[in-house]
């Protein structure tokens, strides 16, 4: 049934609100938003649901593993972890890894999320629909809003067949694929080249045009770039150009197109997805756990960029720290202070640009809490610190600069309460059945 619920403040497109409520219907939509008088409050400040813009969530399972020290550990040594982790998963062991997951997101301010979804077959190699399932049901039980983005596989490098610890994730053409995706059934969708390390450049224009066939013209179309200074290189040689230039060069770089990482960009390629309206999907707290390098978010806003944020490896899940991250690794870089920052403060226009730009990456109606937008809900909990004392505009600044996952109180999906006081119902049991499969995986 339709519902009302009523804040100290909201966080909207314009600004932050005082003393507000929310009309939500019965399909889970914002009807108004009206001054609350003195009626109860549901809550103390409201955010709009921040979307995941990129997902693994079978890498949730990796925390604490390959941290040893081995002289010369990199992103490719990481690499080789995950492969050992990848191979093992079964559909039973994804659908428990996955529902932690994303039980993990809802609490951590994370209402939808893009699954970057490359486990295609079973660890034997038989292709098989259950590993998708097993991520689609896990979402569903826990509540978290999906959009599905299965990824094209093909090679192992940019001039290398298949490893074998990548075989489970390939395709040997793009039919085949292109049956996989439509296998998914009518769940959200978008198209996922992995990189043009696993995606012949070349084979990008019939790829969009079988998804326009298959999806329509509005599906989101995701991929891995730049994320290595060694993949730009190779790419330099293999191609001829950078891995975002190559990419440029072969398909209309518009706004459907979603750059994940994009770590190593150079400012002429800055220009080249701003003109066309891409967006970078940036996933601050794995990028600095892999060691991959930090992007010019700073110039690349300047620019007008959209930037969206994504959880990506998930050992750590918290949106407020992937926004630290993201504002501190630009303040290091230049030694200067604010740098995404507005005349207004950083957290709420950092909040808001991040969520609005996410839900665009996913094609979604969420990410902004106004009328007729999805009524997906973070609500902040104002008896913990840094929230005990400032107000408005500068509580949201506080949380950025030293909150966390801990100030959440409450979380809604389509205006229905999937978080209350911090946990989901359920969650002891959840965190047991994740450690016995973790355990079962990795400590060997």
């Amino acid at each position: 049934m339709p519902q009302t619920l009523s804040f100290d403040f909201i966080l909207t497109p314009n600004g932050v609100r005082e003393n507000a409520r929310l009309l939500v219907d019965d399909s889970g939509f914002i009807t108004a938003i009206e001054d609350a008088g003195d009626e109860h409050r549901s809550g103390y400040f409201a955010l709009p649901g921040m979307p995941n813009a990129h997902s693994h969530c079978f890498q949730r399972a990796m925390a604490g593993f390959g941290e040893r020290n081995l002289g010369t550990d990199s992103f490719w040594d990481w690499r080789e972890h995950m492969y050992r982790l990848a191979n093992r998963v079964t559909p039973e062991a994804m659908y428990i890894i996955a529902r932690q997951a994303y039980s993990e997101m809802l609490a951590a301010g994370f209402t939808s999320v893009g699954e970057f979804h490359y486990l295609h077959h079973l660890p034997d190699g038989t292709p098989s629909k259950d590993m998708a399932e097993a991520v689609k049901r896990a979402a569903s039980d826990v509540g978290i809003r999906l959009v599905m983005l299965p990824v094209l596989y093909m090679r192992g490098g940019f001039d290398t067949p298949l490893q074998d610890s990548q075989k489970r994730f390939g395709h040997a053409d793009l039919d085949s694929y292109m049956r996989m995706v439509d296998d998914l059934g009518d769940i959200p969708r978008g198209l996922a080249p992995h990189s043009l390390r696993a995606v012949p450049v070349d084979l990008l224009p019939e790829l969009v045009q079988a998804g326009r066939d298959l999806l329509g013209d509005g599906f989101p179309m995701h991929i891995h770039i730049s994320e290595q200074q060694r993949e730009v290189e190779e790419c330099m040689t293999s191609c001829g150009a950078s891995p975002i230039d190559s990419l440029a060069d072969t398909v209309e770089l518009d706004a459907h197109w979603n750059l994940v990482h994009a770590t190593h960009v150079t400012q002429s390629e800055l220009g080249r997805i701003t003109s066309a309206g891409a967006r970078v999907v940036i996933c601050p707290l794995t990028e600095a756990y892999l060691g991959d390098g930090i992007f010019p978010a700073s110039d690349f806003v300047f620019r007008g960029g959209e930037l969206a944020i994504g959880s990506d490896s998930n050992v750590r899940i918290d949106a407020v720290e992937e926004l630290r991250m993201l504002e501190y690794s630009q303040r290091l870089q230049q030694q200067l202070r604010g740098c995404l920052a507005t005349q207004d403060g950083l957290g709420g226009h950092l909040w808001s640009s991040t969520a609005e730009a996410g839900a665009r990456s996913l094609a979604m109606n969420a990410g902004k809490l106004e009328v007729g937008a999805m009524a997906d809900i973070v609500v902040l909990n104002a008896h913990a610190p840094p929230l005990q004392g400032p107000r408005g505009q500068r509580a949201l600044d506080a949380l950025v600069t030293a909150g966390s996952r801990e100030n959440i109180a409450d979380v809604y999906v389509g205006g229905r309460q999937r978080i209350k006081a911090g946990q989901q119902e359920g969650q002891e049991l959840l965190g047991r059945q994740f450690a016995k499969v973790v355990g079962g995986l990795l400590n060997d």
